[in-house]
């Protein structure tokens, strides 16, 4: 961390940092673990034109979380321009790989944080998805927000970055009318939005944190689905959340409808090895 950027922190905390440490954090922002004589922060920096939109997003996202009483989220002390750099300074947690009793645990909390619901589908503001910006327009209807939302966006900017061609994407009316008889009757829940294994954590206490998500309303499936799309979080996880949920952690055809929105990502941000899955 540059010694300018520590001194704008200072003036943030109004405290000396003792310390500040490299620490993984992410794909796309630098993360210090950074120590004052009172407290440990875990402090994510990003640059760019979006990055203090982008880490705001996240803040809301985590308070969003942290509100529902359903399980746990940092806690967030700051999300500040510090010149050409944003950051979002949070609780620290100290983390430990999860034994299949805490698993379980996180699969119950989830199976909790659904049970958060809306009148609508999307939210009152937009977020990102990773990098990539996510509009989070409010329908009343689960598969036009889908596809209008969710799928068509990806498509488009697939075709615009030459990852896919103009043939091989379908009219959003075709979408609606396939996609109808999987996905319809569902009611809006409050969604983690990204829930691979990167991003929750088991505290030393053996308590579940959800990070870095990218909230909206939506069918708690597409959680599920995003879980299971690189391996899956095991039997105790999926068994907790169907024991306490009305929805099955299951529902095959759902979940590879909902695993195509963050293949689509995948294509646009890392580009032509995602290509065959999209396919």
């Amino acid at each position: 961390m540059r010694v300018q950027t520590q001194e704008q922190l200072e003036g943030v905390l109004g405290a000396r940092l003792k310390t500040v440490k490299p620490v993984s954090g992410g794909d796309i922002a630098q993360a210090y673990l950074i120590e004052t004589k009172t407290q440990q922060i875990f402090c994510k920096l990003l640059g760019g034109t979006s990055g203090l939109e982008m880490l705001r997003a996240e803040m809301e996202g985590l308070d969003q979380i942290r509100k529902s009483g359903a399980i746990k989220a940092p806690h967030v002390y700051f999300c500040e321009s510090l010149g050409e750099q944003a950051c979002l300074g949070m609780e620290y947690i100290e983390s430990k790989n999860p034994s299949p009793g805490e698993m379980s645990k996180l699969g119950e909390q989830l199976a909790r944080l659904h049970k958060s619901s809306s009148e609508s589908f999307g939210l009152t503001s937009d977020n990102f998805i990773g990098s990539l910006p996510q509009s989070n327009k409010q329908h009343s209807s689960w598969v036009t927000f889908y596809v209008q939302e969710r799928l068509l966006p990806q498509f488009q900017m697939a075709l615009s970055r030459d990852r896919l061609h103009l043939h091989e994407i379908p009219k959003a009316e075709h979408m609606v009318q396939a996609l109808s008889p999987y996905i319809e009757g569902i009611s809006p829940a409050l969604l983690h939005g990204d829930l691979w294994s990167g991003n929750y954590l088991i505290s030393s206490a053996g308590d579940p944190y959800l990070i870095d998500p990218a909230v909206y309303y939506g069918d708690p499936v597409v959680d599920l689905a995003m879980s299971r799309l690189f391996g899956g979080f095991g039997g105790e996880f999926y068994q907790a959340y169907d024991a306490n949920s009305v929805v099955s952690a299951n529902e095959e055809d759902k979940t590879q409808l909902y695993q195509l929105y963050y293949l689509l990502v995948h294509l646009n941000l890392f580009g032509s090895s995602y290509y065959s899955g999209v396919k």
